[in-house]
C-alpha cells in the first residue's frame, strides 16, 4: 500500500501517474479517498490523479494529536513533495474544500485551480456545532451505532445503496480517530474574508438537496473570488454530489479542466 511520511503522519494515497495535468482529490469529513472513484475513472486517461486519506479517515495513520485544516493543507502540500508535484488543480469535497481552500491560501502559486465541492468558508453555526459534537462523542464513546450511521450517511450521501457501502466501511474504522478530526471539523477559523486574495481559477459544484451546506455557501465564494469559473447545482443531489450524482458533476469538473489555462 502507498504511504507517505508527512509532517509526522503515515498518509494513505493513489496516484494514477502518467504525465498529465495534476489533478488532486480531498475527501470530506466520515469518507475516505474512495468517494472520488468515479472521478477517477472519468478523468485518469487525461490527468495525473492523486487521491488521498486525511487525518483520522481511511488507511491514513495519524498521531491522534489535535490538528487544524491548515495543518492538512501542509500534508497536503508534503504529499504533493514526495510525489514531485509542483503545482495542481485542488478539488477538494466539503472538509476537503476547507483543506483546499486553505491551501490556496497558503501557497497560491502550488494551486493552478480550484473544484470546491458542497463546501463553504465560514465556520458552522452554534446550532450545528452543539448538534455534531454530541454525534462525534456519540460515536467515540459507543463506537459504530447503525442508527446514528443511518442519519449521518442520509445527510451525507442520500443514496441507500450507496450508504450501505460506506455504513461498511465505518464499522471497520477506530472511532477514537474522530476526536481529533471532530476537533478540525468543529473549531475551525473563519476564513471567508481571505476568499478576495483567491486569484486562481475557481468552479463550485454544490447539491441543491445539501442539508449540511446549503448551496447559497457555494455562491458566497463565488461571488467572493475573482476568478469563477460558476456553480453547477447538481439537482436532487444531497451534500456527497460527487458521489450521487457523477453523470452531473463529471462533465463538469472536466469542461472546467479543458478551459483552464495551458
Amino acid at each position: 500500500m502507498p504511504y507517505a511520511e508527512v509532517n509526522g503522519q503515515k498518509l494513505f494515497f493513489e496516484d494514477t501517474g502518467g504525465d498529465g495535468p495534476p489533478l488532486v482529490f480531498s475527501h470530506g469529513f466520515l469518507m475516505d479517498h474512495e468517494m472520488f472513484t468515479p472521478q477517477v475513472a472519468e478523468l485518469a486517461e487525461v490527468y495525473r490523479v492523486v487521491t488521498w486519506d486525511e487525518r483520522g479517515f481511511g488507511a491514513t495513520e495519524a498521531d491522534g494529536e489535535p490538528f487544524s485544516y491548515w495543518d492538512s493543507a501542509r500534508d497536503l502540500f508534503g504529499l504533493l513533495d514526495v510525489l514531485g508535484i509542483e503545482r495542481a488543480v485542488l478539488a477538494g469535497m466539503s472538509q476537503g474544500g476547507y483543506l483546499s481552500l486553505r491551501a490556496a491560501l497558503l501557497h497560491p502559486d502550488r494551486v493552478r485551480a480550484l473544484v470546491l465541492i458542497d463546501t463553504q468558508a465560514p465556520p458552522e453555526t452554534p446550532e450545528k456545532i452543539t448538534e455534531y459534537q454530541v454525534m462525534i462523542d456519540t460515536w467515540v464513546e459507543h463506537g459504530y451505532l447503525d442508527e446514528l450511521a443511518s442519519i449521518v450517511a442520509g445527510l451525507i450521501i442520500g443514496d441507500e445503496v450507496i450508504e450501505s457501502v460506506w455504513k461498511t466501511k465505518w464499522q471497520a474504522w477506530d472511532p477514537a480517530r474522530l476526536r481529533a478530526a471532530g476537533g478540525a471539523l468543529l473549531d475551525r477559523d473563519d476564513i471567508s474574508d481571505r476568499l478576495e486574495e483567491l486569484a486562481m481559477p475557481v468552479l463550485l459544484v454544490h447539491g441543491t438537496q445539501d442539508a449540511a451546506i446549503p448551496v447559497s455557501r457555494a455562491h458566497e465564494i463565488c461571488a467572493a473570488v475573482s476568478d469563477c469559473r460558476g456553480v453547477i447545482e447538481v439537482e436532487g443531489a444531497s451534500h456527497a454530489s460527487n458521489l450521487t450524482h457523477p453523470e452531473i458533476v463529471n462533465p463538469a469538473i472536466r469542461d472546467f479542466l479543458e478551459g483552464l489555462p495551458a
